[in-house]
């Protein structure tokens, strides 16, 4: 089996080729970067995935041996002028070890799980929850009848259950992730005005999955309507033009997600991610650098922007940040696309290689086919040949027999006789008598025999006095014909008309070649 990069598949046993194949179905990652991460995880897939999507904790045991190395590794530093100070050497006492930045959990919200009563509770209740659905239908009609009229004749009750929909919390009902989005950005531009914020329209797991896939910073909003910096913040610094314009730019490769905290996917991810004030912002992206080895798969949070700040602040912050991490994005970039540059060129030359080996197949296919074709022809002529040879075998023998059994000349003096002149094909002449009783099969016989009965036709065996027999089962076939010239009139080599019913008592007659079909088609061609 073939290797990829420096890992050699084919010295991992069956088990652990499994475990790497459904690994990468899941992850997409590089094998490269695959097996290490699956041997840190005792090649248990469930706990590989959990560290790809939720990010590694560190490595106790690398930890220890990498302490007693006589030449310690250093991870690679990003550091600001705050974690400098945060890292100087104390008066006194030992450097300070850099804190490294907190993982990004990845969060998928749970559908709410619905308990049934008991059935006998369920029949005893029944009647009140029929009740209480007919009340909620009709003061829901009710509602959105009223919701319709203009709000300063509207009743407040109405107002404040109807159209809050962004501060409210009541009647929020659990949507699915994509829903729950497709909510906040309604009920955000309906609050703050139509905006060119691009909110990712998505759960927040499927949000964090695009930023690690396509190697992008992941920015979140959380957002609290009912606190009070909440509002000032949003119009003031989110919405200011140098903030949209920096979030918009393509080349800072943000995904914006936002969450309105009353939501259930929201709150969790608040909570999660340690939110204890509003409002609140946090960047996330991965940190390859930042897990013990150049590919780590660990998504962390690097930059908490918590409460209102200034547009100006809250813009430096989020360069600082995406300024310290974007070079080790750009270098995993970078190695993903020499990676995938070496994917394509592997695939293109084993579709090279398999097309080859398809002409190669189709070559020996038809090597093969005509090799039997050959074969059978030969096989067919050979056949064909000795057909041949058998029957004019059996026509000679035939010729023979039959010469044996013409009845011979009548005298000259006999009467009842019928006296034929006939042209052979070769020119020559043949004058005979024949008795009335003869048969026009019989004259055929005459001309087909004719070289034997006057020894024209040198046969040791006719010559011998030993007499011939009929082949068994040959139809002998004629291959001329005997016709009268004027008026002209050809004569069938019939077994039961005579030569006195059929020519008379005498007559000239022409013998004529009969030219086979197949030869005929050959001299045509």
């Amino acid at each position: 089996m073939a290797s990829n990069g420096d890992v050699d598949i084919s010295q991992l046993s069956p088990e652990q080729q499994s475990a790497l194949e459904q690994y990468t179905q899941v992850t997409a990652q590089d094998i490269k970067d695959a097996v290490p991460l699956l041997q840190r995880s005792q090649w248990n897939v469930q706990i590989a995935v959990a560290k790809f999507f939720d990010g590694e904790g560190p490595d106790l045991v690398a930890e220890a041996m990498a302490a007693q190395n006589d030449i310690p590794r250093q991870p690679a530093r990003h550091e600001n002028l705050q974690e400098s100070l945060a890292s100087s050497r104390p008066f006194g006492g030992r450097p300070l070890r850099r804190a490294r930045p907190d993982p990004a959990p990845r969060i998928v919200p749970q559908p709410p799980t619905t308990h049934r009563p008991p059935w006998l509770l369920a029949v005893l209740f029944a009647p009140f929850n029929f009740g209480y659905r007919a009340l909620s239908t009709f003061f829901r009609t009710f509602v959105y009848i009223f919701a319709f009229l203009p709000a300063s004749v509207r009743p407040r009750s109405i107002t404040t259950s109807m159209t809050s929909g962004w501060k409210g919390t009541m009647g929020r009902r659990m949507l699915m992730p994509r829903d729950t989005a497709a909510r906040f950005r309604r009920e955000f531009e309906e609050e703050y005005g139509t905006t060119s914020l691009p909110f990712y329209e998505g759960g927040f797991a499927q949000a964090l999955d695009l930023a690690k896939k396509e190697l992008k910073f992941l920015l979140i909003v959380l957002m609290s309507p009912e606190h009070d910096d909440t509002e000032s913040f949003t119009r003031e610094t989110l919405l200011a033009p140098e903030i949209v314009s920096f979030i918009n730019d393509p080349e800072n490769n943000i995904v914006l997600w936002g969450g309105n905290v009353l939501d259930s996917e929201a709150y969790q991810v608040a909570a999660e991610y340690n939110c204890t004030k509003y409002p609140f912002s946090c960047l996330v992206c991965l940190t390859p650098k930042e897990g013990g080895s150049s590919s780590s798969t660990r998504m962390s949070i690097v930059k908490r922007l918590v409460g209102p700040l200034s547009p100006s602040t809250y813009l430096a912050e989020l360069q600082t940040a995406i300024g310290k991490y974007a070079p080790d994005l750009a270098g995993v970039r970078a190695e993903r696309t020499a990676n995938e540059v070496a994917r394509n060129l592997r695939t293109e030359q084993d579709s090279a290689y398999e097309r080859s080996l398809a002409r190669d197949r189709e070559r020996a296919r038809q090597r093969r086919e005509a090799e039997a074709a050959a074969a059978e022809a030969e096989k067919r002529a050979r056949q064909e040949a000795e057909a041949a040879e058998l029957r004019a075998a059996q026509r000679k023998q035939w010729r023979r027999w039959r010469a044996g059994t013409l009845a011979p000349e009548p005298d000259a003096a006999a009467k009842n006789v019928v006296r034929l002149a006939l042209k052979m094909p070769g020119n020559d002449r043949v004058v005979r008598r024949f008795a009335n009783t003869t048969t026009v099969e019989e004259l055929y016989a005459f001309v087909e025999c004719y070289d034997i009965l006057n020894g024209l036709e040198e046969d040791e065996e006719y010559v011998s006095e030993k007499p011939a027999r009929k082949p068994d089962g040959y139809e002998h076939e004629y291959q001329f014909r005997i016709a009268s010239p004027l008026p002209r009139v050809v004569y069938e080599p019939d077994k039961n008309a005579t030569l006195a019913d059929t020519i008379g008592r005498s007559g000239n007659l022409i013998v004529e070649d009969v030219i086979p079909d197949d030869e005929e088609d050959e001299e045509d061609e």
